[in-house]
């Protein structure tokens, strides 16, 4: 049995060393983030369990104080990065990147978040384009407007603003996106290769690479550690699930069928809301000193705010942040990260069409299709 154990205790050691080696970055890198090829280690099992190892956790063992992981911060400080980036392509090659947003019907939060879209595409001096079609407008139009951007060789990325009005069909229109202008990261290929070892996407999904690189930039180990995942949705639960388990998280998935939600949530290190349900997960959800992201975006009626609402999220923020070690905020968390993932995965997208390639990038898509 003790053999066993410092069996196991090298096997996790050797592991841990090497991640680090590998995520250790240069200065002129944008992210921290590591490819996920070379973070895919041999899942070699040297025993059942490790002697003496509890799940359990008490408040003891964690401080006293909460972390508030401020997203907008981090946010600027890459979108600063990313906009340097671009002044040394246009300086160089003569060339920007180009995003363009299709934007169908008037719902309000959706409108908040294209406007910020196109203003963070302002801010690093990305070429930007909209187009925006009626609610009633058919997918013949949407496809329409999609091929036009797939044309235009000024733009690199295309990102369709989710979600679509029930009579479309949001999966053939997402199909639809060309696999090297899908900056979003949902094409089937893209996500197919996120869920694969030993295969490199072409593009993460823009909240679930937000998360890890918040996670990452705020010292939190996920090599090992139970992560939950409240939510199951295309567009974050489920990448977000496959994108920690590429990390080493041993992770559970929490569903509107889940059974004891709160017990399975309260084993978690690190639990990742995603459900947009405004303040489901409580302060009883969470076991003393878990990491908690806050993925939720929900519009409340509130007249005395600029737009007519404000932004909740999905976990109890007071209740929450008297039990967790460290925590995002919303608004000002994993949203702002979110546009500035999808900036980055734009400047990707133009490095490759114009092979331009003067810093380097932790991203190096040895992509397998």
């Amino acid at each position: 049995m003790a053999s066993l154990s410092k069996s196991l205790s090298r096997r996790v050691l050797l592991t841990s060393t090497a991640m680090e080696r590998r995520i250790t970055t240069d200065a002129r890198q944008i992210l921290m983030s590591p490819s996920l090829i070379s973070i895919d280690f041999p899942d070699i099992w040297t025993g059942s369990s490790s002697p003496g190892f509890s799940s359990t956790s008490t408040s003891c063992d964690y401080p006293q104080t909460t972390t508030v992981i401020d997203g907008r911060t981090i946010a600027e400080e890459i979108t600063s990065r990313i906009t340097s980036e671009v002044r040394k392509m246009k300086n160089s090659i003569g060339r920007v990147p180009g995003l363009a947003v299709i934007m169908v019907g008037q719902r309000r939060d959706s409108q908040t978040y294209v406007r910020n879209k196109i203003a963070a595409c302002e801010e690093a001096g990305i070429k930007s384009k909209i187009s925006t079609l009626p609610e009633s407008c058919t997918e013949y139009q949407v496809l329409n407007a999609l091929s036009c951007f797939h044309e235009d060789p000024s733009i690199h990325g295309i990102l369709v603003q989710l979600p679509l009005p029930q009579h479309l069909d949001e999966g053939k229109i997402l199909n639809s996106v060309h696999l090297e202008k899908d900056v979003d990261g949902f094409h089937p290929l893209n996500m197919g290769n996120l869920a694969l070892r030993g295969r490199e996407p072409l593009f993460l999904p823009c909240t679930p690479k937000a998360c890890i690189e918040l996670l990452i930039r705020s010292g939190v180990e996920i090599s090992g550690k139970r992560a939950v995942v409240i939510g199951t949705s295309n567009i974050v639960g489920l990448p977000t699930s496959l994108l920690l388990q590429r990390h080493h998280a041993t992770v559970s998935i929490v569903h509107a069928f889940t059974r004891n939600p709160e017990q399975i949530t309260r084993e978690a290190d690190i639990v990742v809301a995603a459900a947009g349900v405004p303040n489901l997960v409580r302060g009883h959800w969470l076991k003393p000193g878990a990491v908690v992201i806050d993925v939720g975006t929900n519009p409340i009626e509130d007249p005395s705010c600029e737009h007519g609402y404000r932004l909740i999220g999905d976990v109890c923020y007071n209740e929450a942040s008297r039990v967790a070690s460290a925590i995002t905020p919303v608004p000002g968390g994993v949203g702002p990260m979110t546009v500035a993932m999808l900036l980055h995965n734009t400047l990707e997208s133009a490095k490759r069409v114009y092979n331009y390639m003067q810093t380097p990038t932790l991203f190096q898509h040895n992509a397998l299709f």
